[in-house]
């Protein structure tokens, strides 16, 4: 089994509001490995962007609090690193591609100003040097006549192409953690699979760096992850290798999730299978398991009684009192 690169320790990330205390992340533990890819899967308003954030140092202050946790990477706890010094780490060491690249790229400023910046931030280099290293890097994920097209601003890249941008930026230090925020959105599905196959290919480069990719998608955890966590209610849920999770899921809300899927064989006109109910309120969540209010499985004690997070012998872990003793 790989060391991890990074792992995080009940991770507690809240946002006040006008209505009370929102706790989006609520004591979230897991690891990321060197070489793998992890997926973070789970309905929106789950928590995963937040954890991803939080890693970070991006969640927005006064409004919004990294309240409890630990977050270790190479022997030191980012959230008790100075800003200077956690700076030196994002982008170079740890580097995240956002959800919306036309909200992430600044609208103001040419493509090449704004990669240009991301190389002359962590080192020392001539404009004429970051400026080579700019277009090296936009061809390398693909955008024909990268050198004119340094002079182009984000409006005048497609979504796919603007998302290119965004890998180039991330990757143009070879980091060793890459966070990628629902890296394909608003793509259609041949510029998907083009997104995908070079995230993997660039992360090559390096053989010991990993990619934490948070998605919605069960398709594309299954074509290129190793290991999968499932977030529900600010919460993990669930965590094993791929094929444990997705071939023979433990908790009711994975079940769900994958049940929810259209199979081929199925008519269009079928209907597809929806989890019943709706996200609670992240400002009153079930005073007991998250996923009770949902379930067609919940007993007494899950509706008072929240489940602990339970570790098996092979690698596992689920937060159910249903699946406590696999």
């Amino acid at each position: 089994m790989a060391a991890p690169i990074l792992t995080v320790r009940d991770l507690q990330t809240y946002f006040r509001t006008e209505r009370g205390l929102a706790k989006a992340v609520d004591g979230v533990s897991f690891e990321v490995r060197s070489g793998e890819v992890l997926g973070i899967v789970g309905e929106s308003g789950s928590g995963k962007s937040v954890t991803a954030l939080s890693i970070m140092r991006l969640i927005p202050d006064p409004a919004g609090t990294i309240a409890g946790g630990q977050i270790e990477y190479g022997g030191r706890d980012l959230l008790k690193l100075s800003y200077a010094k956690m700076s030196a780490i994002r982008g170079k060491e740890i580097a995240m591609i956002f959800q919306d690249p036309m909200t992430s790229l600044n609208p103001v400023f040419t493509v090449g100003m704004q990669v240009m910046e991301a190389v002359r931030n962590h080192e020392k280099v001539s404009a004429a040097e970051a400026r080579h290293r700019a277009i090296e890097m936009l061809q390398r994920v693909a955008i024909p006549d990268a050198a004119k097209r340094l002079n182009n601003y984000p409006h005048q890249f497609s979504g796919g192409m603007r998302q290119r941008v965004m890998i180039a930026m991330a990757l143009i230090f070879h980091p060793k953690l890459l966070i990628a925020d629902e890296p394909t959105t608003a793509l259609d599905v041949t510029t998907q699979a083009q997104i995908l196959d070079l995230m993997l290919e660039l992360k090559g480069d390096r053989t010991d760096s990993a990619i934490m990719l948070i998605t919605h998608d069960l398709g594309v955890v299954a074509e290129t992850c190793h290991r999968v966590v499932v977030m529900y209610g600010g919460k993990v849920q669930e965590m094993g290798t791929v094929e444990q999770v997705l071939t023979e899921p433990l908790h009711p809300y994975t079940r769900g999730l994958l049940a929810s899927l259209p199979a081929r064989s199925e008519c269009r006109q079928s209907r597809l299978r929806a989890i019943r109910g709706n996200v609670p309120s992240i400002l009153n969540m079930p005073a007991g398991c998250k996923f009770c209010t949902r379930c067609d499985e919940a007993e007494d004690r899950c509706l008072t009684s929240e489940p602990q997070l339970v570790q098996f012998a092979d690698g596992r872990a689920v937060r159910c009192h249903l699946r406590s003793e696999k």
